[in-house]
């Protein structure tokens, strides 16, 4: 038992608080495989499947789901049960017709907000980092592990939209003042509002930024807890209809 907790299985109680689990259910949960977002930023599909979405009694029953290909994550079906999904995620059950976003709620942890169909081709990545290739080409680094190319001037921290599964850059949303930005951590994790200002440290500091909300009342975040999702509007269905 030893052996396969520490490989495929994690006690509950040790689960990262994004979990949206209870962890005196059962002993063991899933823990997921390496892959595209950190652990403490993923559920594995098998936590979806049988504990959020609820279509299964038992992890038996949940592997058979994900197994036949009836899960898809970003336009393509997953099979395997430990297969990570993390924020801004699409997972699509077209058995059931559900379509959902991985996004964070008011308290940090990941949940899984219903989405238009129209929302479904499409998810928004954050650019962590770029790199200059070959023939003047950029390689992006996103949020969710994946590296696009691009003769597009696109700096870290703006957000992109990427076609799924196609992998298609269709909109590019700048970090900058006026931006419309979602929280992803810290104390105001799924709060929404506009870039006041962008306070850039010469010292250790990390770099923050200034927000106001629709209340017009304002608060500083880390710069890198502020996500882009659109202009004047989102560009994303929200829980709340935000």
């Amino acid at each position: 038992m030893a052996n396969m907790g520490s490989r495929k299985h994690l006690k509950r109680f040790k689960a990262p608080r994004t979990w949206p689990i209870h962890p005196k259910v059962d002993k063991w949960t899933v823990k997921p495989a390496a892959g595209s977002h950190a652990i403490e930023y993923s559920l594995p599909l098998l936590v979806v499947i049988r504990d959020i979405l609820k279509l299964s009694d038992n992890s038996r029953e949940a592997k058979r789901i994900i197994n036949t290909g009836n899960v898809l994550v970003d336009g393509r079906a997953r099979k395997d049960y430990k297969f990570p999904v993390g924020f801004m995620d699409v997972i699509q059950i077209p058995k059931t017709e559900g379509t959902y976003r991985v996004l964070p709620d008011a308290k940090g942890r990941l949940t899984l907000h219903n989405i238009p169909d129209e929302n479904a081709n499409f998810k928004l990545c954050k650019v962590i980092n770029k790199t200059t290739i070959k023939e003047g080409k950029n390689q992006l680094n996103l949020h969710d592990g994946r590296n696009v190319t691009t003769e597009e001037d696109i700096s870290a921290g703006d957000v992109i939209s990427l076609k799924v599964p196609d992998q298609e850059i269709a909109e590019v949303y700048e970090f900058s003042k006026g931006s419309l930005v979602l929280v992803t951590g810290g104390k105001h994790t799924g709060e929404i509002g506009k870039i006041n200002d962008i306070v850039i440290n010469d010292s250790s500091k990390p770099n923050t930024v200034v927000i106001e909300n629709d209340k017009k009342d304002t608060f500083i975040t880390l710069k890198d807890y502020a996500f882009v999702i659109g202009s004047d509007e989102p560009v994303i269905s929200l829980p709340g209809g935000k």
